[in-house]
């Protein structure tokens, strides 16, 4: 029998504060994170970034216990479904490969050919596909594999996204009603999804389908949860976690929040519906920053439903989804990494300040200009800013 490896790609967090610059350094050096017009610079801005941005990240990571759980909870995630396909008679072993933290993706390749593996199923805890996110894992996976003549030849299935599949959907279903059931009068509970956003940028002008496919799991929920509960609850979407001066995808969560506040919301479920495990954007964001803006905004019962984690219907999920992929019609690799063609985030028509998408280019041409400045002054020690005293 073939022994299938079962990779899980994630995002990885810091488990110590320690962790917090560096694995700021490693997301922001990311180009589908950031992107900038001269890639040279793309290290230095990352270290600028995450350099300025560390002492409150870890204030945030300290409001949580001083580290992410992300890496734990994925493990668990593994261990779970691996026990599961067993059971099934499939001889898997699951990997974690994390984007940004430990374990690596490296790392999880090296296991792999360790262990003699005959065929990878790569499955990214992502459930809706955004070239940020799955688009991300699936090219820094595919990098590695094309520069490893051995793991090259193993073979490779991938599933792209899977926002439909029926546990998944079930799974968050379960969850929710149990929120709903909590509430004084469950029929009137406004379900409030709250996802990671991304620069609106990449959707109106990169293709990614992100913002298409949130809006479609919404609604699909929405369907399952009124034929389990045999009534319609009212619902909103919106996006969190958005950062820096550029446009992200609206509504914002912050907003909403206010508006739902004052049309005097008082159950309100808070879905977090592109997270399948708990990490900052939820016990910190959500439990604490949102929390505290739903409360100023008189919303009485702020109920957030669980990250899926080790859900015994979303584990059984994420099995049949291994099982479909070896059943299924090939994704490989090559499929999976690829971009929508029409990728341009920095159209270049003409100069225009301000923050709308088609002056980002001379926007960052300017500010690279800037920080070149000031990275070689302060390197040197001398320099027009010396003499004039700014630094």
């Amino acid at each position: 029998m073939d022994k299938i490896g079962v990779l899980l790609m994630n995002l990885g967090g810091p488990e110590r504060i320690t962790d917090v610059g560096p694995f700021l350094y490693n997301l922001f050096s990311d180009p589908e994170i950031i992107r900038t017009p001269f890639p040279v610079f793309q290290k230095p801005l990352a270290w600028l970034i995450s350099t300025l941005r560390s002492t409150t990240s870890q204030q945030a990571y300290l409001s949580i216990g001083g580290g992410s759980p992300i890496r734990r909870i994925t493990e668990q995630q593994a261990r779970e479904l691996q026990s599961k396909l067993r059971d099934k008679g499939f001889n898997a072993t699951t990997y974690i490969a994390m984007r940004y933290w430990h374990p690596f993706t490296e790392s999880a390749i090296a296991d792999m050919k360790a262990d003699g593996i005959d065929q990878v199923v790569v499955i990214p805890l992502y459930p809706h596909f955004s070239i940020s996110t799955s688009g991300s894992s699936f090219r820094e996976l595919k990098k590695l594999r094309d520069s490893d003549d051995e793991f090259k030849k193993v073979p490779m299935r991938c599933v792209r996204s899977w926002f439909s599949q029926t546990g998944y959907l079930k799974s968050m279903v379960e969850l929710i009603s149990e929120q709903i059931s909590l509430c004084e009068s469950p029929s009137k509970a406004h379900i409030f999804f709250t996802a990671h956003g991304v620069p609106k940028s990449y959707v109106e002008e990169a293709g990614d389908p992100y913002k298409q496919q949130i809006e479609d799991c919404s609604l699909l929920i929405i369907n399952e949860l009124e034929k389990c509960l045999g009534h319609s609850n009212p619902y909103t979407l919106s996006y969190q976690s958005r950062v820096g001066p550029v446009e992200w995808l609206k509504p914002y969560t912050e907003e909403v929040l206010a508006d739902l506040g004052r049309s005097n919301v008082n159950d309100l479920i808070v879905v977090p519906i592109s997270f399948v495990g708990e990490h900052i954007e939820t016990l910190q964001e959500i439990d604490i920053e949102y929390k505290e803006i739903a409360d100023k905004a008189g919303i009485k019962n702020f109920r957030r439903v669980k990250a899926l984690n080790t859900h015994p219907t979303f584990i059984e999920g994420l099995c049949d989804l291994v099982i479909s992929c070896l059943e299924g019609p090939l994704v490989n690799i090559e499929e999976a990494s690829q971009l929508p063609e029409k990728v341009k985030l920095y159209p270049q028509e003409k100069w225009q300040w301000g923050w709308n998408n088609s002056s980002e280019v001379w926007n960052g041409r300017v500010a690279m200009i800037i920080f070149l400045v000031l990275f070689i002054e302060l390197i040197s020690g001398s320099g027009p800013l010396h003499k004039l005293g700014i630094l």
